[in-house]
């Protein structure tokens, strides 16, 4: 399936969003293992921004999964 490049984004925000959630993590917990800003990590979860690659890799390493786990969400 294919996407345009705002679902993509909209679409790997929501699943950080679960995943977090899920594990019962904040917002700034998350961002704090990641080694990120928990407003960048707010913006990627909205969808206001694109991330790179690296950044989902940290945040999946944060959240002790691959980066799959988050990339999965757009094959739906």
């Amino acid at each position: 399936m294919s996407h345009d490049k705002d679902m993509v984004v909209k679409l790997i925000g929501e699943r950080i969003r679960k995943l977090r959630t899920d594990n019962q993590l904040t917002l700034e917990t998350l961002a704090f293992k990641a080694d990120m800003d928990y407003t960048q990590l707010s913006r990627i979860e909205l969808g206001k921004i694109n991330t790179s690659l690296f950044q989902i890799y940290k945040i999946a390493l944060a959240l002790k999964i691959s980066s799959t786990e988050i990339l999965n969400s757009l094959d739906t």
